[in-house]
C-alpha cells in the first residue's frame, strides 16, 4: 500500500512540473493565478499523502497550512483588481 501511495505522490509531483510550465507560458495573471492554485491543492495532496505513508501527523499540520495560505492568496488576488479601479476614479 505504501508504494501505491508514494506512485500517487509521484504522479502529483509531476503534475507540478506541468503547472510550472504553464505558469511561464500563461499570457494572463489570470493562468498564473490558477497555476498557483493548483500548487497549493497538489501541495497539500501530496504532504497528505506521504503523511499517511510515513505516519507522520506534522506533515498534516503542514498541508492544513498550504490550505489556509492557498485560500488566503486566492481572496488576494481577486481583491486586488477591484482596489485598482477604485484608486483610478477621479
Amino acid at each position: 500500500m505504501q508504494t501505491l501511495t508514494f506512485a500517487v505522490a509521484l504522479f502529483l509531483l509531476l503534475n507540478l512540473l506541468a503547472g510550472l510550465a504553464r505558469v511561464h507560458r500563461g499570457p494572463t495573471a489570470a493562468d498564473r493565478m490558477l497555476a498557483a492554485l493548483l500548487f497549493g491543492t497538489t501541495t497539500t495532496a501530496v504532504l497528505l499523502l506521504l503523511a499517511a505513508a510515513m505516519e507522520s501527523p506534522a506533515l498534516r499540520d503542514v498541508a492544513l497550512l498550504f490550505v489556509l495560505l492557498a485560500a488566503v492568496l486566492a481572496v488576494a488576488f481577486t481583491r486586488i483588481p477591484r482596489r485598482r479601479r477604485r484608486e483610478r476614479r477621479p
